[in-house]
C-alpha cells in the first residue's frame, strides 16, 4: 500500500492540473456555445490556480508539464489584463474648452441595509447622473430622498423582489421618461441635455451566465443596442467580465467601447471584503460610444452593497446641427 501512495499523488497531481488547464481553455470557446463562457469569468483565478500547481509539478519532476501549465497561465493572464496603461481613461479631455460630467453607477443590492452609505457617496462626489441596479421597492423612499437634487428620475417597475434599473440626473431628460423602461424593468434608456449636448444614458441588469438565460436576455435587448447614437454611455450590473464573450456582443452590437481597467466590483458577501481586490468579479461593466470621451473611471468606497459603485468623469462631443434639431423637436 505503501508503494501506492507516489502513484496516487502523480496522478492527483496530473489530473488537478489537466482540470485546472481544460477549465481554462474551455473560457476561451465561448463565441462556441454559452457554456464555455461561464469559464471564461474566472480565467484569472483559473490562471493563479495554474501557476501554484507549477511547484508540485516541479517536485515531482514532471518537467514538461511544469512548463506547459506556466506557459498556459502567464499567457492567459497576459491576455485577459493589460499591462500597459490603464483602459478607463479613454481620451484626455481639455478641462479649459470642453465641460465634465460624473456618472456614478451602483447595483443597490436589494435587501442593502446601509442607504445612508450610498446617500453619503453620492453628497460626495455629486455626480450629474446616477444609474442604479436592483432599486427595489425597498429602495423607493431612498430615492425619493435624492428627488431635490436629482428632479429628472426613471425608476422602472421592479420584475421581482431584487428591482428593476434607475436613471437619476440633475440634467434634463429631452426624451419621454415613460417610455425609458423596457424587458421588465431591466433595460432604461433616456436622453439628457449635457449642458446643450444631448447625449443618451443606459441602465442595464444582465442575467447571470449560463446555465441561467444571459444568452437568451442579450438577444431580447439586441435591437434597442443597434440603433443607439453616436453618444451614449451604457452602464450596468452585466454579471460578466469584460472579456466574456457576453460583454464582447454588446460591445460589437452597439459599436461601444468597454472600459477596462475599474477593477474588481464584486464580492460574495460570504468571503471578507479585504479579499475584494484578489478573488472579485469585475462584473458591472461602463461602455461608451464614440461621442463620449472619457477622462476617467474608478471604483469607489464600498457603500453596504456586495458591489462597489463606479465613477465615471466623461465629456460629450457637440451633436451635428440636425440631429439638435431633432433632439429639440423631441422635446
Amino acid at each position: 500500500m505503501r508503494k501506492a501512495w507516489p502513484i496516487l499523488l502523480r496522478l492527483a497531481a496530473l489530473a488537478g492540473v489537466a482540470a485546472l488547464a481544460g477549465a481554462l481553455s474551455f473560457g476561451y470557446l465561448g463565441w462556441f456555445h454559452p457554456a464555455f463562457d461561464s469559464f471564461s469569468h474566472f480565467r484569472l483565478h483559473l490562471a493563479a490556480l495554474l501557476l501554484v500547481a507549477v511547484l508540485p509539478l516541479a517536485v515531482l519532476r514532471y518537467w514538461p508539464e511544469a512548463v506547459f501549465a506556466m506557459v498556459l497561465a502567464i499567457g492567459a493572464i497576459g491576455s485577459t489584463v493589460d499591462f500597459a496603461e490603464d483602459d478607463a481613461a479613454i481620451a484626455g479631455i481639455d478641462m479649459r474648452s470642453t465641460p465634465v460630467f460624473r456618472l456614478f453607477h451602483l447595483n443597490l443590492r436589494f435587501d442593502n441595509d446601509r442607504p445612508d452609505l450610498v446617500l453619503s457617496a453620492i453628497g460626495a462626489h455629486r455626480p450629474d447622473v446616477i444609474t442604479f441596479t436592483e432599486a427595489s421597492i425597498e429602495w423607493r423612499e431612498w430615492l425619493e430622498v435624492l428627488e431635490g437634487a436629482y428632479p429628472y428620475q426613471v425608476i422602472c417597475p421592479p420584475p421581482s423582489r431584487i428591482g428593476g434599473v434607475a436613471i437619476l440626473s440633475r440634467r434634463p431628460f429631452l426624451s419621454e421618461s415613460a417610455e425609458a423602461c423596457s424587458d421588465r424593468g431591466s433595460f432604461a434608456r433616456v436622453d439628457i441635455d449635457f449642458a446643450g449636448r444631448p447625449a443618451s444614458v443606459i441602465a442595464m441588469h444582465l442575467g447571470w451566465p449560463w446555465p441561467f438565460g444571459q444568452q437568451s436576455h442579450f438577444e431580447r435587448i439586441a435591437h434597442d443596442l443597434s440603433v443607439l447614437s453616436d453618444r451614449t454611455i451604457l452602464a450596468g450590473d452585466f454579471n460578466a467580465v469584460p472579456w466574456s464573450q457576453t460583454v464582447r456582443q454588446i460591445a460589437d452590437m452597439g459599436h461601444f467601447q468597454v472600459l477596462r481597467g475599474i477593477g474588481p466590483t464584486w464580492l460574495h458577501r460570504s468571503l471578507p471584503d479585504a479579499w475584494l481586490p484578489w478573488v472579485g468579479l469585475p462584473i458591472d461593466q461602463v461602455m461608451v460610444k464614440d461621442g463620449i470621451r472619457v477622462e476617467g473611471a474608478r471604483t469607489l468606497d464600498a457603500v453596504g452593497s456586495d458591489h462597489l459603485p463606479i465613477l465615471v468623469e466623461f465629456s460629450v462631443d457637440a451633436a451635428p446641427q440636425s440631429q439638435s434639431v431633432e433632439f429639440a423637436l423631441r422635446n
